[in-house]
């Protein structure tokens, strides 16, 4: 599946990163959601060692428990902290409830990009529970297909009538990783350090990255 995305989705994830590269030069954040399991592929991108600093994971209240009832993203996205030169990453693997539809949506009218990670084989087979009739991977300027088959789970094991292991978010993560590592090497050949986080368990890491949240602290989550 790796070498599915690499041969597949490479072209994609440049455009993904010129739009990560993009948000960082101009003072923005890169955001990302998923409902239920999808919140994997979130906190991959957000708030991690080795990832950038100026990142946000959207966390809806109700922990999308509410995702598949229309005007429920409509409401959060009211209080959502969302602005122009921010990207919005949104993973959904069907692609088809209102809430990530509603998000993505939400954060257009607001100036921000949205980048989808999404099956775009099983997702252009499901019918849209959204009024508007379109699915997740019509509201993205950039569309990444994580490649996975309908359901998600993938290995046959005989004497067991369903297949097993969700590989969304293991082809998620790479999807994200690549699209960081490119954005940052598209940073550095423009003479810009990007912010990245050290591990805060290493030697000098907190110290690292106080002083580059202090950039970023008015956009950060506080307690």
């Amino acid at each position: 599946m790796v070498h599915q995305l690499e041969t597949t989705q490479k072209e994609n994830v440049e455009k993904a990163a010129r739009l990560f590269a993009d948000a960082l030069k101009n003072g923005g954040m890169l955001q990302a959601f998923g409902s239920g399991h999808s919140q994997a592929g979130a906190s991959e991108l957000c708030f991690r060692a080795g990832g950038f600093i100026p990142t946000k994971q959207i966390k809806e209240p109700a922990g999308g428990a509410y995702e598949g009832i229309e005007g429920v993203g409509s409401s959060f996205m009211k209080k959502v902290d969302v602005r122009e030169h921010d990207v919005v990453v949104l993973i959904s693997n069907s692609g088809r409830n209102p809430l990530p539809i509603e998000i993505a949506i939400g954060a257009k009218e607001k100036g921000a990009k949205v980048v989808v990670i999404t099956s775009l084989g099983a997702s252009k087979k499901l019918t849209s529970k959204h009024s508007s009739g379109k699915n997740l991977y019509e509201f993205g300027d950039v569309v990444l297909d994580n490649c996975v088959a309908d359901g998600d789970a993938m290995i046959e094991l005989n004497g067991l009538d369903t297949k097993i292991c969700g590989m969304s978010a293991i082809t998620t993560a790479v999807l994200v990783q690549a699209a960081v590592c490119r954005a940052s090497q598209m940073l550095l050949e423009e003479g810009i350090v990007p912010p990245v986080f050290k591990s805060q368990n290493i030697d000098g890491g907190p110290e690292y990255n106080d002083a580059l949240l202090a950039k970023y602290f008015d956009r950060m989550y506080h307690v």
